[in-house]
């Protein structure tokens, strides 16, 4: 379950990053706005959780389940919870911004 939804938020990710950076870089051309938006710097918040969470902290918590690795399972599991969480907060937030509009 947690690699398909890997997966899948690096792949929403992508598209989102791509759309939204197309307004952008409209809006900066029209000189109402920056190359570097807040729903772009959203975005990249949220992949940067998935990479972290999934790709890093997964298996450094495979590791310390065997007992290797310098901090414990329970710290890791931690970790990772808190980067889940703080991803759906930015992807609430994401939502709440492009909802208003």
């Amino acid at each position: 379950m947690f690699a398909q939804e890997a997966y899948l938020s690096l792949a929403m990710a992508v598209v989102m990053y791509l759309l939204l950076r197309r307004t952008a870089r409209a809006k900066a051309a029209a000189g109402t706005g920056s190359v570097l938006s807040t729903d772009v710097l959203l975005v990249l918040g949220t992949l940067f959780c998935t990479v972290a969470g999934y790709f890093a902290v997964q298996p450094m918590m495979a590791a310390a389940r065997l007992g290797q690795g310098a901090m414990s399972f329970g710290a890791l599991h931690g970790f990772s919870a808190g980067l889940f969480a703080l991803k759906g907060l930015l992807v609430l937030v994401l939502a709440w911004r492009l909802a208003a509009r």
